[in-house]
């Protein structure tokens, strides 16, 4: 599954100081707008529907972790079946999950998150004081709960993991001074990159296969003074 929390422009047309570096970066740059062109963009109700902590936090375990029920949910979070149940149907109201064909029963449902990118960046949205109230909680609560992945891997993964995983991983931050175009261009790169990784494995099952988190940001430093 691909979940996006991306800026507005970056699946947009890039200016002509890029266009102007060649067909081959044209051509790349077509191929992944039209990769992205069903990536679907949450509307205002989608995201207030989404808007909760909790929800947020099942959505995703969804998209982590693969299909789960309310039991397995309410396990894993410390809740009860009736409420994850409860925030289960509200998310699948608005079609962020789905119900799995096929497995489960009528006393114990199992829910997924469709396959394909999602962005919370809705220009709609935001001109609404509602729009902005939920997009904001929804991205903020996503990167929480990506900062604390990302801290328990750094005080207990390095040292508890198998060496294997320990050299497979990696956390690294880099800074550059760039253009609006040259940034542009480097988010898209980055995400062909990964992209071909998750369309690549996105199914692949073995002893050593385990879910990997792969995080990417680029975006511009305030000015100092």
């Amino acid at each position: 599954h691909l979940q996006r929390t991306i800026c507005n422009g970056i699946f947009v047309d890039m200016d002509e100081e890029i266009r102007e570096q060649g067909r081959d970066d044209a051509e790349a740059e077509s191929a992944l707008l039209a990769h992205h062109r069903d990536d679907r963009v949450l509307d205002t109700g989608a995201l207030r529907a989404l808007a909760h902590p909790m929800r947020v936090r099942i959505y995703d375990i969804l998209s982590q972790y693969g299909p789960q029920t309310a039991s397995s949910l309410a396990e894993r979070l410390g809740e009860s079946t009736g409420s994850t149940s409860y925030h289960l149907r509200a998310l699948a109201k608005h079609d962020l999950i789905e119900e799995v064909e096929g497995r489960g029963n009528a006393r114990e449902r199992w829910w997924q998150r469709p396959v394909g990118g999602v962005s919370f960046a809705n220009p709609d949205a935001m001109k609404s004081p509602a729009g902005r109230a939920a997009t904001q909680l929804v991205m903020n609560e996503f990167f929480h709960l990506r900062q604390e992945q990302l801290m328990r891997f750094i005080q207990g993964g390095l040292m508890s993991e198998d060496p294997e995983w320990q050299e497979s991983s990696m956390i690294s931050t880099a800074h550059a001074r760039l253009t609006p175009a040259q940034s542009a261009e480097l988010s898209h790169k980055i995400m062909a990159v990964i992209d071909e990784a998750v369309e690549k494995h996105r199914n692949q099952t073995g002893d050593d296969v385990r879910p990997v988190t792969i995080r990417a940001d680029v975006f511009p430093l305030p000015e100092l003074g």
